[in-house]
């Protein structure tokens, strides 16, 4: 009898196509593959797909699914001999200064990505896409590999590649339920039929909202309306191109005004984000029988409204002139899925073990994401990062119908915008509130957006500093790109941080409390560091992945015996967490452990800085100082009467705490520390200088220095996997092999001319050479040190003194490998207790 789980997976569109036929290749066969409509044509976006894949994109991870995407429809072949991927090449033209500047941009994350990219002049242009018009293009981004992927098919032939190997697939099949009895999926009902499965992936497409209602999971997306036209003969394509649907010239993007463009034939197509969002409801789709499929009749295939392509049309005649001897001889509004920050996705959920998703995955991504789920399923972790795509990535309110409706709609509206990298949402706004917001507003906070919470960036009453602050600390001039949600307030709050006091709301950062008689063993058997230690005692700890990967970065607070404190990352670990507290409960009562979000009702405020001590004293007769509360220690407090739990941590690098009170609570203590700070010159800070600071001392950021593809000593942070822990913990057999292969690692870089930065993702050449070496991970200009910073991933066979050239926005910057950290190696500041005893001793 077969062992190997039952997997269903629900639609047979190209991703649930290909997850069948990657688990094949993996051995794991014993799987059924469930689709409403029939194979040949399945009625979703798989069926109307105009097959764009091109690989620009400012993640890694997505960019390498393009190119995996790319790589195996490449090799695609039918009985005939033809391939399944037409590589034409894509092109995306500028007419404005800031779309050709962005173009440098872009062409710097595909050298970053290792993806052939070059910024043309308009000739190029012209000569890569004779139909254009030259006279409105600026240049062009040429990415040779790029092309088109025949997606029907392509989809049936790895639907007969994985059938050869064993998966089932049964079409005309409508799922009705989903057992999930027990916190598991237990089957997939088709009608009366029940049909057991250990595992059940969604794959549905737009209709992924419903199938997760069947097995009480929220799929955040919303199915939009995306308009597609073909036009009638192009007469200088007559004869050119073999296929019906074939293409010989460039995908083309004409991003400047929404408007994409591929040969088809004969013909051109034109697809258009310029017209107004159309939310679908998925009870008001079109009803087809499987028998009423067609390429011209499927639910996926709405009614064109012209109206709203009038303007598109003249736009694309004045590009392509040639278009003027032409009409739209075919159109429609195809249905496709938007989320609320425009990523797929992917993974498992949290409440609901065994029950996985791979939706709102596009053409471009779908063999990649295809590839990671698979790699999840078989192995438990993927090869390429996928938080920036997992599931429970999202807070609560992000999952709310309003606000995924209101967010999908604005990313289908941005989708083409010229977005800077701190590109603040403009709606919703003021969602997820600190206590210390009302103050904040008070002292003029420019805020920026993430998660839905409001976090300050600078402050305004921190302007008449300026006239106070010395000039080696003042922030130099940007150029208007890097200038963007920047003050150089950040640098009077720098400077206040290093030489008085600040104070920094935290209150964004995630907080759980894990509490019961298996806390310890729980987080011992998920964390790089003993956990059983005494009360008071803070850790700096990992989670790891099966693979001996970094999923997260986390502090982890004893609180009392069985009463743990954890700082994390956000909703993905808030879900690991959950989930394996609910396994072991479930295996041992005696064990139990309970894991609560308890970030809605606290708050935290960071007080930082020389001053700090003077600070805390004024406010309470306990003795908070370096040698009565050591480094990573924490204890219960009372400040100004209110109840707090200080931790000496610092994100910094400079002395002071970590203070955390109840939400109700917050407001009193930020007024208390603020009024008790005055006659230290204390200062509010926010984000800007917060990161000038943290990379000044080299501490890391998960998600944007580090992921999964990385392990503790490549990214510079083995110390926190503790040699003297002898206990088993997830990903501690996988290390010692997989830092044997690794060939690159975290490097950190300053930049020779003092004023030159870079914002994240640049690629990095060593000198003389035209391919990057690496990538920018975090960058700033450090205000302490008078030049920019950059963290790059780079071969670890660079030394401290090695040059290197950052290339930002078409533009290299001499740079050069730096000794970290470069602010307080010996931890002097950090921990001034250690200098009384041992000046002169080494980095802690």
């Amino acid at each position: 009898m077969s062992t190997a789980p039952r997997i269903v997976i629900i639609g047979a569109g190209i991703v649930g196509a290909n997850l069948a036929d990657e688990l094949a290749q993996r051995g794991f066969t014993n799987t059924l593959v469930l689709e409403q409509g029939p194979l040949e044509t399945p009625g979703g976006s798989t069926s109307h797909a105009p097959g764009l894949v091109f690989s620009s994109n400012a993640s890694k991870s997505m960019a390498t699914f393009a190119q995996q995407t790319i790589e195996k429809y490449t090799h695609l072949t039918g009985p005939d001999g033809t391939g399944s991927y037409l590589a034409v090449g894509g092109l995306e033209l500028a007419t404005t200064p800031e779309r050709l500047q962005d173009l440098h941009r872009r062409a710097g994350w595909n050298r970053s990505w290792g993806v052939e990219a070059h910024v043309v002049d308009t000739d190029e242009c012209r000569r890569l896409f004779p139909m254009v018009d030259p006279e409105p293009v600026l240049g062009g981004l040429w990415t040779p590999g790029d092309g088109l992927a025949l997606a029907l098919k392509g989809t049936r032939l790895v639907i007969d590649r994985a059938r050869r190997a064993g998966v089932e697939f049964r079409d005309r099949t409508a799922v009705t339920g989903i057992d999930t009895s027990g916190g598991r999926v237990r089957a997939v009902l088709v009608g009366e039929e029940r049909i057991p499965a250990d595992i059940v992936v969604s794959c549905a497409g737009f209709w992924g909202p419903r199938i997760g209602e069947m097995a009480g999971v929220e799929v955040p997306l919303l199915p939009l309306g995306h308009q597609f036209a073909i036009t009638t003969p192009v007469p200088s394509l007559r004869g050119k191109n073999e296929l019906p649907k074939g293409a010989s010239a460039p995908i083309l993007r004409h991003q400047d005004r929404d408007l994409y463009y591929r040969e088809w034939g004969d013909r051109i197509g034109i697809g258009s984000y310029a017209h107004r969002p159309m939310p679908i409801a998925l009870d008001d789709l079109p009803g087809y029988r499987a028998e009423e499929i067609t390429h011209e009749a499927m639910p996926s295939s709405l009614p064109f409204t012209p109206e709203d392509f009038a303007t598109e049309w003249e736009e694309s005649q004045q590009l392509l002139p040639e278009l003027r001897q032409t009409s739209v001889d075919r159109a429609f509004n195809g249905v496709f899925s938007f989320t609320p920050d425009g990523g797929s996705l992917v993974g498992e959920s949290a409440g609901v073990d065994g029950f996985f998703v791979a939706e709102a995955v596009w053409v471009t991504h779908s063999v990649g994401v295809s590839r990671a789920l698979a790699e999840v399923i078989t192995t438990g972790s993927s090869q390429t990062d996928l938080s920036g795509l997992d599931l429970n990535r999202f807070e609560r309110i992000q999952t709310t119908r309003a606000y995924v409706d209101e967010t999908s709609q604005q990313n289908f509206v941005e989708i083409y915008d010229v977005l800077h990298p701190r590109q603040p949402r403009v709606s919703p706004r003021d969602l997820r509130l600190s206590p210390f917001h009302r103050r904040q507003v008070e002292l003029g906070a420019f805020f920026l957006e993430a998660h839905a919470w409001e976090r300050p960036h600078w402050y305004e009453a921190n302007a008449h500093l300026l006239e106070e602050l010395p000039a080696e600390w003042a922030a130099p001039p940007r150029d208007d790109w890097s200038a963007q949600f920047h003050s150089p307030l950040a640098a009077c709050e720098a400077w206040k941080t290093r030489t008085a006091v600040a104070m920094y709301d935290m209150t964004a950062l995630s907080r759980f409390s894990v509490t019961g008689p298996g806390a310890a063993d729980l987080l011992d058997r998920l964390t790089t560091s003993s956990m059983r230690r005494r009360p008071g005692a803070v850790s700096y700890t990992l989670l790891l992945d099966r693979a001996g990967g970094i999923t997260s970065d986390i502090t982890v607070a004893i609180l009392g015996e069985n009463d743990y404190r954890v700082g994390a990352n956000g909703g993905i670990d808030l879900a690991y967490l959950t989930r394996e507290a609910r396994h072991q409960s479930q295996a041992d009562p005696a064990r139990w452990v309970e894991v609560r979000d308890i970030t809605p009702g606290t708050c935290c405020i960071g007080l930082w800085g020389p001053l700090a001590g003077e600070v805390v004293a004024r406010l309470t007769v306990e003795d908070l100082g370096a040698e009565a509360l050591g480094y990573f220690r924490t204890r219960s407090v009372t400040l100004a009467g209110i109840p707090v739990t200080a931790m000496r941590l610092s994100y910094v690098g400079e002395f002071g705490w970590e203070l955390y009170a109840s939400a109700d609570l917050g407001e009193r203590l930020w007024d208390a520390l603020f009024a008790a700070g005055q006659e230290s010159g204390i200062v509010a800070a926010g984000r800007e200088a917060f990161e000038s600071l943290r990379l000044e001392k080299g501490f890391r950021s998960f998600g944007t220095d580090m992921t999964s593809e990385h392990e503790p000593v490549q990214a510079g942070i083995g110390f926190a996997v503790k040699a003297s822990k002898t206990a088993d913990f997830v990903g501690k057999d996988a290390l010692a092999a997989r830092g044997a292969t690794t060939t690159t690692r975290l490097t950190c870089l300053t930049f020779d001319e003092p004023t030159s930065i870079a914002l994240g993702h640049e690629p990095v050449f060593l000198p003389g050479s035209e391919t990057a070496a690496g990538y920018v991970t975090s960058a700033a200009y450090g205000y302490t040190l008078g030049r920019g910073i950059a963290y790059a991933w780079l071969p670890d066979h660079l030394e401290v003194g090695d040059g290197v050239e950052v290339e930002y926005l078409g533009t290299r910057l001499a740079a050069s490998v730096a000794q970290e950290p470069l602010y307080d190696p010996a931890m002097d500041r950090l921990r001034p207790e250690k200098a009384v005893q041992a000046p002169a001793g080494p980095s802690a």
